[in-house]
């Protein structure tokens, strides 16, 4: 009989977020610590305070390919593929222990308890520095490699980071859209966005002055926008979803960034499949993923 909670972690560049969830998927305690030093001493240390009897096992996500036993590849933290952090897990809590990729858990995290709970099937695309995703087909989690963001939208386009080039990645991400800016301005396109050209330009910076009506910072979610809602389209097209959950700080730019991708999945897609598609933002936001790696365990 499986036990009313487990350990659900996410594995970030930055910091690991640890937390026991319930079996209902509601988070009952978390702690985060940094994951700049010894990333396996961190990790243990925050287990080791949160474990108890009634855990049932312990879900990591991880941004990166992975096989559920083990890391794959993780092109943004590539000291993760070194580390095989289930025997260390296993042999030091006495406690099953899984892997998925971070995209593809926030789905799941978001069918147990967030915005695709009442759903059958839907597509979750998660938009930040990269574009990631997962797939809930009858309400189960789709076992596929889940590269959502790296669809070819342009082909022969731009250089992405996974090697390939027109990857929806390369074109409708936080990375992609600050790129853009910087080209602009090293062209010398009228921009008041000049301003912080000596610093990072970040999307907050390109929402803010498309807000003050900048033609670049308008173009360029809206550029982002269509190229995001061609990779939407095509999602309708292939999975026929009853909803595509959108989450990650781009969200923030619904009114412009979303909008555009809304209209342009429109034309694109079937009609009698977008029709019964709605897109709708992630209620669970960065939780998702912690969510969805304590029910691996229960898979």
């Amino acid at each position: 009989m499986s036990k009313p909670f487990s350990i659900g972690v996410d594995l970030g560049g930055t910091n690991l977020r640890v937390a026991v969830v319930s079996r209902e998927g509601q988070i009952v305690d978390k702690i985060t610590v940094s994951s700049t030093g010894n990333i396996i001493e961190s990790l243990v240390g925050a287990i080791g305070k949160l474990f108890s009897g009634e855990i049932n096992g312990i879900g990591l996500a991880v941004a990166g390919l992975t096989d559920g036993k083990k890391i794959l590849n993780a092109p943004n933290l590539p000291i993760l593929r070194e580390i095989d952090f289930v025997r260390i897990l296993q042999e030091r809590f006495n406690t099953p222990v899984y892997i998925g990729n971070d995209a593809s858990l926030a789905a799941l995290g978001e069918s147990v308890s967030g915005a695709g709970k009442d759903l059958n099937t839907f597509v979750m695309l998660t938009l930040g520095t990269g574009i990631g995703g997962g797939v809930v087909y009858n309400r189960k989690l789709l076992s596929i490699a889940g590269e959502l963001g790296h669809i070819v939208v342009e082909p022969g386009g731009r250089l992405c980071g996974c090697g390939g080039k027109g990857c929806l990645e390369a074109y409708a991400s936080a990375r992609a859209m600050s790129t853009v800016a910087i080209e602009a301005i090293e062209l010398k396109r009228e921009t008041m966005m000049v301003k912080d050209a000596d610093c990072a330009i970040t999307p907050a910076d390109i929402y803010k002055y498309a807000n003050l009506g900048d033609p670049l910072a308008i173009e360029i979610f809206k550029t982002a926008g269509f190229y995001l809602g061609i990779g939407i389209a095509n999602y309708i097209n292939i999975f026929g979803p009853d909803a595509v959950i959108l989450m990650g700080g781009l969200i923030g730019a619904w009114d412009i960034f979303i909008k555009k991708a809304i209209k342009t999945a429109t034309a694109s897609a079937f009609k009698e499949l977008y029709a019964k598609t709605v897109i709708i933002p992630s209620t669970l936001g960065g939780d998702a993923g912690i969510i969805g790696a304590a029910e691996l365990t229960y898979c």
